[in-house]
């Protein structure tokens, strides 16, 4: 059976060329020949028990509407009717495990369903299974999983990009047409670029976080990934909206499909020429980023000089922010409440302490002990309130950078997917993410799309489109000029079969 996205799949249900239970049991039996193999993908941890069963329930909804002539009707009124999709395994499903990738989760199953997934069912989606990440949600690569590492479909040897890396694996081998993930610093656009397909950061607050496990609660933010933009894009119109559940939350307009139609005429489209020279970006990435911002403006767009002076700094104000809330929201990790609890201890100090030990991985414990000296006496007054003065400054940077242009294009990571353990410093991987933690900082949105390959590495290379908060539309107008000039993200070559 061929990959399908979004479209194409509601297109052949209309059409009964398919139907949702084979395109579910499709990914339900991709997920056990991968299991097997050698090297294996591993970008899904489970298929949940009950997909086919649920895929059968919409064959049977749209059956019953077909014959009673409601069926435009039920489209409209559940627009991804029959869509299986991926979720990633810090988002709450009902009855279902939620580990975030980390062994102190070991055995947890969800006791309510996430927003996000019931905007989604809501919408007509199935539930497909969980998706690996790096640990928490912190990590670059998908190596920081207490499940082994998800790899890159374009080349096994590479990593998929964090930490949201099994999401992205999942569409670029056609495992699934759209996935979510979430971003804190960089964990949808990251991986997006690295796997060659479409992902949404929104805007801070545009989507729900009600049950999904947090990181960094002024960080975070859920998004889709996708084939492409249009696909992004109608799953982007289920999630977003005001939930009374999360305070964060804001009335948001939708109608990213019908920005997706509309073409960049008259748009302004911002560069920053510094990104352009920064430490560590490579040729191919300059030279795909430089061609990007050519296609938008001979697709009508206007190319604006625009500065972001103190972006630089991100990266420093980002991992002092996201370490101190990290470590106060990894506190509840008690052994008692939640998840592994060690035996054998005669007091719950010496149980906390071993039970933490054993249930957190390398990097969790890395930013846990990073956030506690950063919030502790002495040092909170000298670091932290410094790295809020410059998110102050960095957000003041974009707010008079959009008054010159609509939307910004960057790059979305300095190179293409490297291979496993060629960053093993973690203040390496760290600056992988220099041009994406400036857009959480700021609570804009964000996104990556695919431009084709590198010259030299023969691997996927995104850009990034970065709008003012609450224009999300903005983007995804340009997203689709790319699109058009470029193609839509196709599956890895190697998990092509039926295509």
């Amino acid at each position: 059976m061929k990959p399908y996205t979004i479209e194409s799949a509601l297109r052949d249900f209309k059409n009964n060329a398919l139907s949702c239970r084979a395109l579910t049991e499709k990914a339900a039996a991709a997920f056990e020949e991968d299991a097997k193999s050698a090297s294996p993908l591993n970008a899904f941890l489970d298929i949940y028990p009950d997909a086919a069963q649920t895929a059968q329930k919409c064959d049977d909804e749209r059956k019953n509407a077909a014959a009673s002539g409601t069926l435009d009707a039920l489209s409209a009124k559940k627009p991804l009717l029959g869509v299986p999709f991926g979720v990633k395994d810090n988002i709450s499903v009902k009855g279902k495990p939620l580990t975030c990738a980390s062994r102190i989760l070991q055995g947890y199953t969800a006791p309510y369903s996430a927003t996000v997934i019931k905007r989604l069912t809501d919408a007509g989606a199935v539930p497909l299974g969980r998706c690996n990440q790096d640990e928490f949600a912190m990590g670059s690569s998908t190596e920081y999983s207490a499940y082994g590492p998800t790899r890159n479909p374009w080349d096994l040897a590479r990593v998929p990009g964090g930490s949201s890396g099994g999401s992205a694996a999942a569409v670029a081998a056609g495992m699934a047409p759209v996935t979510l993930g979430s971003d804190t610093g960089g964990s949808i656009r990251q991986p997006a670029a690295f796997c060659g397909v479409v992902g949404v950061k929104p805007t801070y607050g545009m989507v729900s976080r009600y049950g999904v496990v947090a990181f960094g609660s002024s960080l975070d933010q859920v998004g889709p990934f996708a084939r492409t933009v249009a696909d992004a894009a109608s799953a982007l119109d289920a999630l977003v909206g005001r939930d009374p559940l999360d305070s964060t939350s804001q009335d948001a307009p939708a109608g990213f499909a019908q920005a997706a139609a509309q073409d960049v005429r008259g748009m302004r489209v911002g560069i920053v020429r510094a990104f352009m020279e920064a430490s560590g970006l490579t040729s191919e990435v300059a030279s795909r980023t430089a061609e990007a911002a050519r296609a938008l403006e001979a697709a009508g767009a206007t190319l604006v000089d625009v500065e972001l002076p103190h972006s630089e700094a991100a990266i420093s104000a980002y991992y002092v922010l996201g370490p101190c809330e990290a470590f106060s929201n990894l506190a509840r990790f008690d052994s008692v409440r939640y998840g592994a609890c060690e035996p054998g201890h005669a007091d719950l100090g010496a149980q906390q302490e071993a039970s933490r030990a054993a249930g957190f991985g390398p990097e969790a414990k890395r930013r846990i002990l990073l956030g506690s000296y950063l919030l502790s006496a002495g040092v909170y007054d000298r670091y932290y309130y410094p790295a809020q003065q410059v998110r102050t400054l960095i957000t003041q940077d974009f707010a008079r950078a959009y008054e010159s242009c609509d939307v910004i294009l960057m790059p979305a990571s300095p190179h293409a997917a490297f291979e496993f353990g060629a960053l093993s410093d973690p203040a390496q991987m760290y600056l992988s993410d220099i041009f994406t933690v400036p857009i959480n900082i700021v609570g804009n949105g964000g996104m990556s799309v695919p431009v084709g390959l590198g010259a030299d590495t023969g691997m996927p290379i995104g850009v990034q489109l970065v709008s003012p908060q609450f224009e999300d539309r903005n983007m995804f107008r340009a997203a689709a000029a790319l699109e058009r000039a470029y193609g839509a993200a196709g599956v890895a070559p190697a998990f092509k079969a039926g295509e």
